[in-house]
């Protein structure tokens, strides 16, 4: 999982118009798979490191938590309803978004389009 988070973030520096939406966000975001803590710190726009977690220490300022099958599916060229969407896993019983949920809509559109990046990647071999 870690190198499909290291892989966002090489895909993120080839996507200009995703670094124009995400200049306005320097946080970071923790993101957790099947138990499995990965910190996303981003400054404006560009995501600087993934580190793995589990850290007392690092600060975030919201998190997705879900499990390696849902965001797999989540992934895919053509995911099926409800793992579309990151708020469709939560719809779905899949996910659960925790923290500044302000911070989070605030940059949806950002944040919606980084995750789906590896994603776009698929879509392009098909």
């Amino acid at each position: 999982m870690f190198d499909k988070f290291r892989q966002i973030q090489s895909r993120l520096e080839g996507a200009p118009h995703l670094l124009r939406l995400g200049r306005l966000f320097s946080e970071t975001v923790l993101v957790v798979v099947d138990g499995d803590e990965f910190y996303l710190s981003f400054e404006k726009g560009r995501l600087l490191s993934v580190v793995n977690g589990p850290s007392r220490k690092t600060p975030w300022c919201f998190a997705l938590r879900t499990d390696a099958e849902a965001l797999e599916e989540f992934w895919k060229a053509r995911p099926e309803p409800g793992f579309h969407d990151i708020f469709g896993l939560v719809k779905i019983g899949r996910g659960r978004i925790d923290g500044d949920i302000l911070t989070l809509v605030k940059n949806l559109r950002f944040f919606k389009e980084v995750m789906a990046l590896p994603r776009t990647a698929e879509e392009a071999v098909a």
